[in-house]
């Protein structure tokens, strides 16, 4: 799905972050007269070398970086013009002519589309460029999360955090040491190691980041602590849980911290006891630790729910708009309120509200125990253990009872297709789930179900919401757009792996792969930056294009079931492997017979592959080839008699990666795998190429059979399994990919098809038609093979494009390699037997690359482009009915260099005229006023503050945050000011909204319209401190008068920068109304005065609107006028 929008759209805040940088000769439509000296001046200015990254001075890069990155850009300029001028290279002219089958380049069989730039998807930031899967077992990337200036990573031995000045840098490692996955990676740094971190959440109040891990502990990391070489450790820690931490949210309410765990446990840490932690001094921290562990609140141990408090909780939301935490499991939903702490509702999927059975409705006595342990503190800690035991008891039951009515009732262990992935709350209030099947749900604050949408097939696994858009990604790796009624904008294939994670931050939306690759969408994709983001970084495709050169050896050889002396295979591998980098072996009928078949197809059932002379076999190669010296085997296949694998030079290994493994069995009713094909997929210098080893159906006539045979291969083979044992923990979630594919299948998308380069080799078993057995003797004899080869089966079908369409063979210069006797020399050696079949070439090696009619060149476009050099039998092998035949190609392949086209595209970000404008057009941040900068609350009063779009043309998102709380003292000084973390308010004030009048409980004005947000008192004077989970002491609130700041965040649809409008909120427990002290307050304020719900207007169109502006500006001009009186008097 390739259809994109044209929206209005923005990436504001990379500008901010660059806008010391010129814009100069950035137009986007420039011709090459006006780009080409601008590229030259970099390479021979050194006064230049600070433009090749962000203008931050703490992340400017040395001399000798900049001096290496320019040197790489020329490099690569010297290496275009070169393939541009010279002659061809020496491989080329002793490349082997070809015959091409017809019917390819259309339908299945067409090359897959590459260009520069991903022709079907937006121009991305590859922040941390796709890694190969092999090299981060043990260290995959799980989660994602942005504050206002970094982005956080958790993966499996700790966190990372790239600062987004250093986005557009060149790969620097971490700690200056780069690994193996990051060559290429975005500047960062790393933490100490730990356990897997899970989920992360972001507290920009405290400037805290907290992690969840495996091993049941959360972490608190500070995002403004020094970050050098080192690995960076965290400022709070304690022991959680005993399970893992699935899920962590914080409240904008009193600012307290939940995390989830397995078993439905919920814990709450509130923020008192969280704040006195982050108070102490450094050493001091184990106790700090020790007293937050402490101080959980156990929400299972006070209430008892069906179902929802027995399974995981996988997600948590905070409702901030309304004051509500919604969690959630696979089949089950619980909506709690966020101050109170209180359960409100649990429900299903479906929206059916789940039996809630509390302990005082069962037991009248249950009910007594309830009630003494909340209000008498002497009895207290007598009855809490057995309390504790009985409930948790009722707890465990009644999750059981619930599992087996829910099980009952579908029939199954829960629908898997409807069970929830993924939660999201969009600006305008909404909640969002996504399931298995791709169903996504729209939900109200309320957890009522409100409307189903199904714009793509396969499992959602993550949202993002960036203003008024919602991002999806899913297990196919696509991603999508949609606005916020559920239209779709947009959608693109936007990683090869499914799509994990996503957060929103510096003008884009970050996705994460699974595998670890991390790509920056611009927020306002799809729309009209793409073009010229894509225009522009085709421009420039000679600055960041490299080019490889590889031998691959393919080599291929029915055994007949027997096995190989060293010399035969020294002859057939060894004598070839000297300049090749990479290595692959077909082997057929390595073991054959009922028995061994029958046996083979059961093992498939339940993935189990492999034999004993299979094994043998891959030992005896590795031996031939010097395997753990010079070459190390990186994957195989065996189904039945088929056998593949793939050994890797070890100077290229760093190159080669994601290996994956298929079987197509084709024999007896396409079950048994004594015919089909076994293959290998693999990733070369980030390009993908496959590997497939065939036998196909026997005799003469079967010539119909045989391309059915390879029909079947190419339409169905799927590559999951993991290739080999080292292999398989990272290809574990491949294998689940694998199997939602094949219940979820997207027809025309075959995975041979998507490959930059497919060999096909094996035993093909086509033979030779029209000539007799003594014919052809005849001219093998005489080496007449361009007669025999005019009655090839296969040359005939490929030629009428029945098989192998569009795929490449050289020209055969060797005598047929089937029918021999064994150990028999020489061409005498062909069948003399009573059947004396007739010789043939029934063992062939085709393949297809990149090159298409129109583009033959090694190019971004083209980007594999291969010739055979040697294509042979070896006729000395005795020792099977078969010869073994090989091949070496000489393989081009052009691949990106991600760290110079990340700094390249920096700058068209940066300096393009077009997109500076366009941008700045998009981000304006819309003119608003506030109904009253004051506000004094008594009694649970309600007061509504007013929120006027002035703007006639761009909508308007709001956010409100608190800044803390102050105690204000007699004279009307405020004091002693706290804040809260995740900006959270205090328990005494409740925002009620937002409302706005033309869409309820939304945060989104339009043009030239009033939002309303109610303030509400809310009594709140017993306070409880929590230990163990249990309630020890309670107070009554502190009665002196309180004072906060709230904050009302004002913003476009496309940028994450705010313009702010300060409210002060005084809460005065006496009688009168304590004075403001304008003084105290830092911002140059406008005196208001409160304005209750009696007084709102009903605005009926937008003359009201328009009068209603009118009216407010002369009232603020009047009282400005007096207020400024008052000063000079």
């Amino acid at each position: 799905m390739d259809n994109f929008s044209t929206q209005n759209d923005d990436s504001l805040p990379s500008l901010n972050i660059h806008a010391s940088y010129s814009s100069d000769d950035g137009g986007g439509g420039g011709g090459g007269s006006n780009r080409t000296p601008k590229f030259f001046d970099r390479f021979y200015d050194s006064s230049s070398d600070d433009d090749l990254c962000p203008s931050s001075t703490s992340a400017a890069p040395s001399t000798s970086d900049g001096v290496e990155n320019a040197g790489r850009r020329l490099d690569y300029m010297i290496q275009f013009l070169e393939r541009k001028l010279s002659s061809p290279d020496h491989d080329r002219t002793r490349a082997l002519p070809e015959f091409v089958g017809k019917g390819g380049g259309a339908g299945l069989f067409k090359v897959p589309a590459r260009a520069a730039v991903h022709p079907g998807r937006p121009p991305s930031l590859e922040v941390r460029p796709h890694p190969l899967r092999e090299t981060q077992i043990g260290c995959f990337l799980r989660s994602v999360v942005c504050s206002e200036s970094q982005l956080w990573a958790g993966h499996e031995c700790g966190v990372r955090v790239w600062n987004f000045a250093d986005l557009y840098g060149s790969s620097s490692g971490a700690g200056g040491v780069v690994r193996s996955g990051d060559e290429e990676t975005a500047p960062f740094c790393e933490s100490v190691q730990t356990s897997a971190a899970i989920c992360l959440v972001v507290d920009e109040a405290t400037r805290v980041v907290w992690s969840g891990h495996k091993d049941g502990k959360v972490r608190a990391w500070k995002m403004d602590q020094r970050l050098g070489d080192d690995p960076f450790t965290d400022c709070l820690a304690w022991q959680a849980h005993r399970t893992p931490v699935l899920s962590l949210v914080m409240t904008s309410y009193v600012g307290d911290l939940w995390s989830g765990s397995e078993g439905g446990v919920i814990k709450i840490w509130p923020w008192e006891s969280i704040g006195k932690g982050f108070s102490l001094m450094m050493e001091e921290m184990p106790m700090a630790a020790l007293s937050v562990e402490r101080s959980f609140i156990d929400l299972r141990s006070q209430l008892t729910v069906n179902g929802v408090l027995a399974s995981d909780v996988k997600y948590m939301i905070s409702d901030n708009c309304r004051g509500k935490v919604w969690s959630a499991g696979y089949q089950s939903f619980a909506l709690w309120d966020a101050r109170t702490r209180e359960l409100l509702k649990v429900f299903n999927v479906d929206g059916q509200i789940e039996n809630r059975v509390d302990i005082s409705a069962q037991d009248p006595a249950f009910d007594d125990e309830w009630k003494t342990k909340f209000v008498s503190a002497s009895k207290k800690d007598k009855l809490q253990a057995s309390f504790s035991f009985l409930q948790r008891s009722r707890n465990a039951i009644m999750g059981a009872a619930d599992a087996v009515r829910r099980v009952a009732a579908k029939g199954a262990f829960g629908d898997d297709s409807r069970r929830t992935e993924a939660l999201v709350m969009t600006i305008d209030g909404m909640i969002w789930t996504g399931c298995t099947s791709g169903l996504l749900v729209q939900w109200d604050g309320q957890g009522n179900r409100l409307q189903d949408f199904h714009h793509h097939c396969f499992a959602v696994q993550c949202f993002c919401t960036f203003g008024s858009r919602i991002w999806i990604g899913y297990v196919s790796g696509t991603v999508q757009v949609l606005d916020l009624e559920g239209n779709l904008l947009g959608g693109w294939v936007a990683h090869d792996s499914p799509v994990i994670s996503m957060t929103s931050g510096a003008g884009y939306v970050f996705t994460l792969d699974n595998y670890g690759g991390i790509r920056g969408w611009n927020t306002t994709s799809p729309g009209p930056l793409d073009s010229i983001l894509r225009s522009e970084l085709a421009g420039k495709e000679f600055l960041y294009t490299r080019l490889e050169n590889l031998k691959i050896l393919a080599a291929t050889w029915n055994v007949g079931q027997g096995r190989a002396s060293h010399d035969s295979l020294i002859s057939w591998l060894g004598s070839a492997a000297s300049d090749a980098g990479i290595i692959v072996v077909g082997l057929q009928e390595v073991e054959m017979g009922a028995g061994f078949l029958a046996m083979s197809a059961a093992k498939e059932t339940v993935g189990l592959e492999g034999s004993s002379l299979g094994q043998w076999w891959l030992d005896m190669i590795g031996r031939t080839l010097d395997e753990g010296s010079m070459f190390e085997r990186v994957g195989s296949r065996q189904l039945a008699g088929l056998l593949i694998a793939v050994w890797v030079r070890n100077n290229v290994k760093a190159y080669v990666g994601d290996v994956d493994a298929a079987a197509v069995p084709c024999g007896f009713g396409r079950a048994i795998g004594n015919k089909g094909a076994v293959g290998l997929r693999m990733r070369v210098y980030d390009r993908v190429m496959c590997f497939v080893n065939c036998h196909f159906a026997a005799h003469l006539e079967a010539v119909n059979r045989r391309n059915a045979d390879f029909d079947h291969v190419y339409r169905t083979m799927i590559f999951s399994r993991p290739s080999n044992l080292s292999n398989a923990t990272a290809a574990g979630v491949s294998s689940a990919v694998q199997m939602l594919r094949s219940t979820n299948s997207v027809e025309g998308t075959l995975e041979l098809s998507e490959a930059d380069m497919v060999v096909f080799l094996g035993d093909f078993n086509y033979r030779l038609d029209g000539i007799s057995y003594d014919e052809a003797r005849d001219f093998v004899s005489q080496r007449c093979f361009d007669w025999l080869k005019e009655r090839d089966q296969l040359r005939a079908e490929m030629e009428a494009g029945n098989v192998f369409q569009g795929m490449r063979e050289a020209v055969i210069r060797f005598p047929p390699t089937y029918k021999f006797e064994r150990h028999q020399a020489g061409l005498a050696g062909y069948d003399s037997g009573e059947k004396k079949r007739i010789p043939a070439w029934c063992d062939r090696i085709l393949y297809r690359d990149s090159r298409t009619a129109s583009v033959a060149e090694c190019s971004l476009e083209c980007p594999v482009v291969s010739s055979v050099t040697q294509y042979e039998a070896c006729m000395d092998v005795t020792d099977s009915d078969h010869k073994p035949v090989r091949c070496i190609f000489s393989v081009d392949i052009a691949r990106v260099d991600e760290s110079v086209r990340r700094q390249e595209f920096g700058e068209i970000i940066r300096s393009n005229k077009r997109i500076r404008h366009t941008l700045e057009e998009l981000c304006k941040i819309p003119d608003t006023i506030v109904s009253t900068n004051n506000i004094i609350l008594q009694n649970q009063d309600t007061s509504i503050l007013r929120i006027t779009n002035k703007s006639g043309k761009y909508e308007a998102l709001f956010e409100i945050i608190c800044e803390g709380q102050s105690t204000v003292k007699d004279g009307g000084l405020a004091f002693d000011h706290q804040p809260r973390g995740s900006f959270g308010f205090p328990q005494w004030l409740e925002r009620i909204g937002p409302h706005v009048k033309v869409n309820p409980a939304s945060a989104i004005i339009k043009p030239n319209h009033i939002g309303e947000v109610a303030v509400h008192h809310e009594e709140f004077q017993i306070l409880e401190e929590f230990v163990d989970g249990n309630p020890e002491n309670s107070w009554c609130e502190d009665s002196r008068d309180k004072e906060v700041i709230l904050i009302v965040k004002i913003r476009s649809k496309f940028t994450t920068e705010t313009r702010d409008h300060r409210i002060r909120v005084r809460y005065c427990f006496a009688n009168k109304r304590t004075p403001i002290d304008s003084k105290s307050n830092s911002h140059r304020q406008t005196q208001g005065t409160v304005l209750h719900r009696s007084d709102i207007q009903r605005l009926s169109g937008s003359s009201d609107v328009v009068a209603h502006l009118r009216d407010m500006h002369s009232s603020l001009c009047s009282s400005n006028d007096s207020v400024q009186r008052s000063i000079r008097e």
